[in-house]
């Protein structure tokens, strides 16, 4: 029998009705003559009532009672769903993260898995038992409860199927699967058949939100091939896989919206060794998150240092700064929020030159500013004012034609 693991996100969980509709999913997969391990988020907005709600008894609760308090939003959605799959005629029982053999290091909030031992599920599959996994959790050696950020479920989902070595590994939300750009900003994107593992990666910290950035690195380090679908529909989704040469003739597979930006440029500081780690330093102490960095040419022994970090982080990184500026002698602290990170992503830039060209001057053509770039070898980046950014979004998407190359694509070269 083939071993499927499926992941509901919040919204499939969000009402009982919907966590009937998945229990019915489920049974289903089951007499398809599959054994089926399915990892549950919390119900949609459940995670951010427990964060309300202990901040409403404490303005700093701890990190490690935050854990166990918001663990419980998953416990409460793997039991309700393991209820409706009983009440359907099916036979499930749920586990927590911990018993599902979830072990990870001891960094509360953010925790990384070390290790999955999935002997408990094992055995309940050998009984015929529909496995029901609380996800986002584990537990430290020490037995501690650990959350592991925000779409943590996500990782537990691949984490369990490289563990086990599922044959399908499935991320059912709420949209149709991983598509050129956001639909609700380009009308006529289009869904994606396949996406390399590197480039989902790249998305997924660019701003598209369909699946944790870590979630993909896990996947892309062990191998574990998996479709993003929706639990709404029955049509296919997005496979995400190792690369193939074919995936090269897409030069552009996806452009990626980040909105929510803010820039910060260190004037006139002085061009030698050690003034970029005085200015880094600071901000990494604050865990403020850093994103692009570009460092000016010297001119008369000076240069100028930008990057940019979250808006919400920007008057802590002012307070930081600024002492840090007169102490390493340069001219001043310039700072600027609304802007966005537009990024467009595809593995055929390794082959095909010219991309940045023609992004920059479609850009410019419709007077769209470029503040900051930034590249990889699959990406371009680029920090715009905000209130542009749905404009630029729509203007590169049909500059590149992904609209009608993807479609052309999909239809040459299906999936095997």
């Amino acid at each position: 029998m083939r071993l499927i693991v499926q992941k509901y996100g919040g919204t499939s969980v969000a009402t009982p009705e919907r966590i009937c509709n998945v229990a019915r999913r489920i049974i289903e997969t089951q007499r398809e003559g599959c054994r089926v391990v399915a990892v549950i988020s919390a119900m949609a907005g459940e995670t951010d009532e427990l964060i309300k709600l202990a901040h409403a008894v404490s303005p700093h609760p701890t990190e490690r009672e935050l854990d166990i308090l918001l663990a419980t939003g998953e416990h409460a959605a793997a039991a309700l769903t393991t209820i409706a799959v009983n009440a359907l005629g099916g036979t499930a029982l749920s586990l927590t993260g911990a018993q599902a053999g979830i072990l990870t290091d001891r960094n509360h909030a953010k925790a990384r898995i070390a290790n999955v031992s999935p002997k408990q599920i094992h055995e309940m599959l050998s009984e015929d038992y529909i496995v029901i996994v609380a996800g986002f959790q584990g537990q430290t050696p020490e037995g501690e409860t650990t959350t592991l950020g925000r779409g943590g479920s996500d990782l537990t989902a691949i984490a369990l199927a490289g563990a086990l070595n599922a044959d399908v590994c499935q991320i059912f939300t709420d949209v149709d699967g991983v598509f050129t750009c956001d639909p609700r900003v380009v009308l006529d994107a289009k869904k994606l058949n396949e996406i390399a593992y590197d480039e989902l990666l790249e998305m997924a910290g660019s701003g598209a939100k369909v699946m944790q950035s870590r979630a993909v690195e896990f996947a892309k380090k062990f191998g574990v091939e998996f479709e993003v679908r929706s639990s709404f529909k029955k049509s296919s989704g997005t496979i995400a896989k190792e690369e193939t040469a074919s995936m090269e003739d897409v030069v552009i597979r996806g452009i990626s919206l980040d909105h929510h930006q803010a820039k910060l440029s260190v004037t006139g500081a002085r061009d030698e060794p050690g003034i970029a780690a005085r200015i880094f330093s600071n901000v990494a102490a604050a865990h403020i998150i850093v994103d692009m960095i570009v460092q000016n040419a010297s001119v008369d022994g000076t240069t100028d240092v930008s990057f940019t970090i979250h808006e919400h982080e920007l008057d802590n990184a002012r307070k930081i700064l600024m002492p840090v500026v007169g102490q390493i002698g340069a001219k001043r602290l310039n700072t600027t929020s609304g802007m966005a990170k537009l990024s467009v992503v595809g593995i055929g830039m390794r082959s095909h030159s010219g991309v940045a060209a023609r992004m920059f001057e479609c850009l410019g053509r419709s007077g769209i500013n470029i503040q900051l770039v930034s590249t990889s070898e699959i990406k371009i980046a680029v920090i715009i004012d905000e209130k542009e950014a749905d404009r630029a979004a729509q203007l590169i998407h049909a500059e590149f034609g992904l609209a009608r190359l993807l479609t052309a694509a999909s239809a040459t070269e299906p999936l095997a």
